[in-house]
């Protein structure tokens, strides 16, 4: 089987190709850098076949695929910076929405599965009911809007396809939350972080397992997907973070979303029904705490805490 995962310079799109490596399927990695920008941690990827794709050239995306021809594409390409994306909402609408709509046009076009990553943004985050799979999307900022259109080009164009929404991610190739707190505790002990936002984390070492067993069987739809455990704010989330890195000397201070002022708006309400994992037969992921755990231990052996 042969699997085109794009956007492998980022967090998922590494673990992903890590992960057919070793389930013996070949992976062609893509993104928009002539050659493979991730880390060079000496993993698969870094060996494995890349191909440059912009995904928001559509003659690229339809010369890559086409030339490629893959029994099935995992999309993890797209812009995440969020408060960015207020600035710049037409250059995040191209990727998130465009470059989709690029991929899924080709994919339905040779009738290709197509695995494509949205969020938890793309609800207003009322409540507190977790949300399902099927409740209305009612994005209220730019990076959660240009998702859901994303979700809306790959129904529309495609047969085969999963969605999957996933939330708070964080993994070894790129920026997160767990790492930007700890390297700001390198020259700070003091953080203020929001206590209002409530969801789980997903760590993408155990997403990746998750996204191969799935794209090789016909469970096609709609899926939520994070790591199981309790549903936390970004409060908790810091100050497990600490604790499991043995900072206990760091403290943690909550503040509403209004008094930390963030440039995009973001939903108050990311709590997601994962039981469609479990109905279809998949395996849940990990609770979060342990992917934690084991996040930073990771981090430890690498020496970057």
């Amino acid at each position: 089987m042969k699997i085109l995962v794009t956007g492998v310079g980022g967090q998922l799109g590494h673990d992903v190709m890590n992960e057919l490596y070793k389930r013996n399927l070949e992976g062609v990695g893509s993104d928009i850098a002539g050659n493979y920008s991730g880390i060079d941690d000496g993993s698969p990827v870094t060996r494995m076949p890349y191909i440059k794709m912009d995904i928001t050239d559509p003659a690229e995306v339809n010369s890559v695929i086409s030339g490629c021809a893959p029994d099935a594409v995992i999309h993890c390409a797209a812009w995440t910076a969020v408060d960015k994306a207020e600035e710049a909402p037409e250059a995040c609408r191209k990727v998130n929405a465009e470059g989709t709509r690029n991929i899924a046009s080709v994919c339905g076009k040779y009738d290709i599965p197509l695995m494509y990553f949205s969020t938890d943004y793309v609800f207003d985050g009322n409540g507190t009911r977790p949300w399902h799979p099927d409740d209305l999307k009612n994005p209220i900022d730019v990076y959660g809007a240009t998702k859901a259109e994303g979700e809306e080009a790959v129904e529309e164009l495609t047969r085969r396809y999963f969605i999957l929404r996933i939330a708070w991610v964080f993994g070894l190739n790129g920026k997160n939350f767990v790492r930007t707190m700890l390297n700001l505790s390198k020259t700070r002990d003091t953080f203020r972080v929001v206590s209002d936002q409530v969801g789980t984390p997903t760590y993408t070492l155990d997403l990746a397992r998750l996204v191969v067993d799935m794209i090789g069987t016909d469970k096609y739809g709609v899926y939520h997907v994070t790591n199981e455990g309790d549903y936390i704010s970004w409060f908790d989330f810091a100050k497990a973070i600490f604790h499991e890195a043995g900072r206990d000397d760091v403290t943690v201070i909550p503040v509403t979303s209004e008094e930390y002022g963030a440039a995009a708006k973001r939903p108050y309400n990311s709590r997601m029904n994962r039981d469609k994992i479990r109905e279809n037969g998949f395996e849940p992921l990990p609770e979060w705490d342990d992917a934690l755990r084991r996040y930073i231990e990771v981090l430890k052996e690498r020496k970057e805490i």
